[in-house]
């Protein structure tokens, strides 16, 4: 169970490490480097989706004597569509927008800033809390290997995430604590998602075909809702799109050589 515990803690040491560059670095991310950043999250989380969550989720539902794209279509829409009530139910600001989504609130804008973050880290500790779910349920195809892989996986673009959530906070005024603590804050609730997900499906087995591609539904809503478009903004640039090829490879190359 050790083994499992520093497997769910991975990703958030990810964003801590990330936040805490707000103490080595002065002013904000260029636009070019951010857009490399949100690319390259963006690859990793959509390979994450294909090789750790939506394969081992059809798997799983052939063994169980269930249609093995049943469960993987079922739940991938489950997910996509609880993204999009959390987005339409918290208020949250998106970086580079002046118009905060969800209810109307008198938040302050740096809060609403951690809450995006945190509203896009729910799925990722989701995915590799059903990613060791499914190691420890057996039957899934998801080796120890192959849930570090994830875990490893989700930490490392976690890394840039937690810097662009700590040193825009540290440009609209905040002190560098404070911005650093903002930072590790927004990627608190992953550990948390991932116990909740590992509870959950050691509870109800033959539902673990449906977290997995819940927590890929709910990652490529991510992705495609704001990640994307971010990296996408500003002047034309191809930095984007190949540090998102970037990030694509090097989660599939991870979960492959490892999982």
């Amino acid at each position: 169970m050790l083994t499992v515990f520093y497997g769910l803690l991975i990703p958030f040491a990810g964003t801590s490490l990330g936040a805490a560059c707000v103490f080595f670095m002065r002013g904000a991310l260029r636009d070019g480097v951010q857009r490399s950043l949100t690319g390259f999250a963006a690859g990793v989380m959509v390979a994450a989706s294909v090789w750790s969550l939506l394969l081992p989720a059809m798997d799983q539902a052939a063994e169980q004597g269930e249609p093995a794209f049943l469960p993987a279509a079922a739940g991938f829409w489950l997910g996509i569509f609880f993204l999009l009530a959390l987005d339409h139910l918290v208020p949250h600001l998106h970086q580079k927008s002046e118009r905060a989504e969800g209810p109307a609130s008198r938040l302050r804008r740096t809060t609403m800033l951690t809450l995006a973050v945190t509203l896009h880290n729910i799925p990722e500790g989701m995915a590799v809390g059903a990613a060791y779910a499914g190691m420890l349920a057996g039957g899934a195809h998801i080796s120890a290997a192959g849930a570090l892989a994830l875990s490893v996986g989700i930490a490392i673009q976690n890394f840039p995430e937690g810097a662009i959530v700590s040193m825009p906070l540290r440009a609209e005024g905040m002190s560098r604590p404070s911005a650093f603590f903002g930072g590790v804050l927004s990627g608190a609730v992953e550990p948390v998602g991932a116990a909740v997900t590992v509870l959950a499906a050691s509870r109800i087995v033959p539902a673990l075909p449906y977290l997995l591609s819940f927590a890929a539904g709910a990652m490529i809503y991510v992705v495609v809702e704001e990640l994307i478009p971010e990296a996408s903004q500003g002047e034309h640039s191809h930095a984007g799109v190949l540090s998102f090829a970037a990030g694509f490879t090097a989660m599939m190359c991870l979960d492959t050589a490892l999982g």
